[in-house]
């Protein structure tokens, strides 16, 4: 078994071995796993690892870690802006954690959700994504009243394509 401590850097042109995790898993710090090929790793971390990270290398492959797709609503982002003020607060109202794309929003695939959204009138579709909401749903931030994108990291998020 590989012990593994921290994501790391590798050759992108090596091959690639799937390490298949659910996002409640990736959250842990503590946790063990067996890759595609069957290799076994043992995490020990300092921070919770991300989907698509390389976690360990040999000379003709690359351990990655692919976070396993969930139910989730997506649920299309009105163009007016007071419209999609409402679907957001739609969401947020019952705390559910979101990632939020560019013109929709990803939320748990939820029977209470559903409901809301259906008395609303607001369109959602069910379907099966990686799941990787913004980590203020967590509460893993402190809250504060400063001012850039050093206080507020889920605002300023940079959005990355999915893989």
């Amino acid at each position: 078994m590989h012990l593994v401590h921290a994501a790391i850097t590798a050759d992108p042109g090596l091959p690639e071995i799937a390490i298949a995790v659910d996002r409640r898993q990736l959250a842990k710090r503590l946790w063990r796993a067996t890759a595609a090929d069957g290799t076994e790793f043992g995490f020990e971390l300092g921070s919770p690892l991300g989907h698509g990270e390389t976690v360990f290398a040999t000379s003709t492959a690359r351990y990655v870690i692919r976070q396993l797709p969930e139910p989730v609503l997506e649920i299309p982002l009105p163009t007016a802006h007071d419209a999609a003020a409402v679907t957001g607060w739609a969401v947020g109202n019952l705390h559910f954690p979101i990632e939020a794309q560019p013109t929709c929003l990803l939320a748990p695939d939820d029977i209470a959700l559903r409901q809301s959204l259906e008395r609303m009138g607001i369109a959602y579709r069910a379907v099966a994504e990686v799941f990787r909401p913004h980590r203020f749903a967590a509460g893993a931030e402190p809250h504060n009243h400063a001012a850039g994108a050093a206080a507020h990291p889920f605002i300023f998020k940079p959005v990355s394509p999915r893989t």
